[in-house]
């Protein structure tokens, strides 16, 4: 055989060679940034469960559910049973409407009256069980892929409102973006205010 032949057909191989490599490290690329780009949720076991059953469960409410952690006054942890898995799964709750002082972003200083908000949270939701209400004005996950939602107590009052009414929290509107009970919450706090309630009556700069 004729060796430039030979040279020839040893170059085109490699050639051949390093675009199926080049080719696959492509195809690795774009699969790691798909992964990357997706929402926290839609990842395997992250945040919720994908069982459609627990969904429906959760979010239409009429059933109670253990609050297993209190993170702050705003947010929670419930734990949802699932049929398919004896431990069932812990989710991330946040509460819409509503925000209460800071006391746990490592970023900030605790805030004033934010201990008293978490600890009456504490006094309402610790050792219970609670009532879940999904928003259908609103997405069912925040950014960080927690749930969001509205939070009644045994006797259905809604501890969102509350906490609002009590000046534990201040109304949340996120964005400018409407919630079912925006009205309502923006009326309680000015209810708060007026009378001096809780953060309205203890903090400056409010």
């Amino acid at each position: 055989m004729n060796i430039k032949k030979i040279i020839v057909r040893v170059g085109r191989s490699r050639f051949i060679i390093m675009v199926i490599l080049l080719v696959a490290a492509m195809a690795c690329v774009a699969y790691f940034l798909l992964q990357m780009s997706s929402p926290p949720h839609k990842t395997a076991g992250a945040f919720w469960p994908q069982s459609k059953w627990q969904y429906a469960e959760l979010v239409q409410g009429g059933v109670l559910y253990p609050v297993v952690h209190i993170v702050d006054g705003d947010t929670i942890v419930a734990h949802v049973p699932d049929p398919a898995e004896a431990a069932g799964h812990d989710v991330t709750v946040r509460l819409i409407g509503m925000d209460t002082p800071e006391t746990v972003d490592p970023r900030k200083p605790v805030q004033c009256y934010g201990p008293e908000a978490s600890a009456k949270a504490k006094e309402l939701l610790a050792s219970t069980s609670v009532y879940v209400e999904r928003d259908p004005l609103k997405g069912d996950y925040e950014k960080y892929g927690r749930v969001l939602a509205y939070v009644r107590l045994l006797d259905g009052s809604l501890y969102n409102e509350y906490m609002i009414q009590n000046g534990f929290a201040r109304e949340y509107t996120f964005s400018r973006e409407p919630y079912k009970y925006q009205k309502e919450f923006k009326a309680d706090q000015l209810i708060a205010q007026k009378a001096k309630l809780g953060l309205w009556g203890k903090c400056s700069g409010r």
